[in-house]
């Protein structure tokens, strides 16, 4: 599966990312959120802490990553608190109202929907294309 994507970061040179992040998911029990816990495995990409976030139906259910339990929270306003890294799968209009307080919050944001497309502030990174857009 291919995810496409990009990052909604407008100060992204002047943002440093720790090397052992706070990774949100927001749209973790869809099957792209899956697939960002699947490339981080199999990459070994570092995580100190993963926070899975999903609607409320989702909301204290568990997943597994990295041989453990991990709890579903609810996406809200204060999601992003002492997150490093948010990758967003879960749909435009979630993208729309929570990716801004995430970069608020201090996160880089990965956002695969069409929200931010159009948004002449808003790097467009396609890896085939223009991987080097992502620095």
């Amino acid at each position: 599966m291919k995810v496409r994507g990009f990052f909604y970061c407008p100060n992204l040179m002047e943002t440093s990312v720790k090397n052992d992040p706070v990774v949100a998911i927001a749209g973790v029990t869809g099957a792209v959120g899956a697939e960002f816990i699947a490339t981080m495995d199999r990459r070994g990409f570092p995580v100190r802490k993963l926070k899975p976030l999903a609607s409320s139906r989702s909301a204290g259910k568990a997943i597994d990553f990295r041989g453990q339990k991990v709890v579903i929270e609810e996406l809200n306003e204060r999601s992003f608190e002492g997150v490093d890294i948010a990758l967003f799968s879960a749909g435009s209009g979630v993208s729309k109202k929570f990716a801004p307080l995430a970069v608020k919050a201090g996160a880089v944001v990965v956002d695969n929907s069409s929200a931010f497309r159009m948004d002449p502030n808003v790097p467009l990174v396609i890896p085939e294309i223009n991987a080097s857009r992502i620095r």
